[in-house]
């Protein structure tokens, strides 16, 4: 599993679930995708196997056809980092359990 973090979380998501939780994690900036739109963002991660994880509502209707990537829908609020890296931590092992098991779309609360 590797995960691609969208522009409306930290960049820090992305080396959190890579250097502690243990996946293979990157944020939109670090592969040139930084301003690209939400289509392209869905696009590259389809074809690259990326699970996608975002606060962007907008994702919710992409991540319908099992057939394209998957998705992490960030639904915590607006917060501090550390609140949301937390978050992270106590849901991961449930989420990895259900992306396993051929879930193609995860809110987290």
């Amino acid at each position: 599993m590797k995960f691609l973090v969208d522009n409306q979380l930290p960049p820090a998501l992305a080396r959190f679930i890579q250097d502690e939780l243990g996946a293979e994690a990157v944020d939109v900036a670090d592969i040139g995708l930084r301003d690209a739109s939400d289509v392209t963002i869905w696009k590259h991660a389809t074809n690259t196997g990326l699970i996608v994880v975002s606060k962007d509502a907008d994702f919710t209707s992409m991540a319908l056809n099992p057939e394209n990537a998957a998705l992490l829908w960030v639904r915590v609020g607006n917060c501090r980092c550390a609140f949301l890296l937390d978050v992270f931590r106590r849901v991961w092992h449930r989420v990895v359990q259900r992306l396993a098991s051929g879930d193609r779309f995860i809110e987290i609360r």
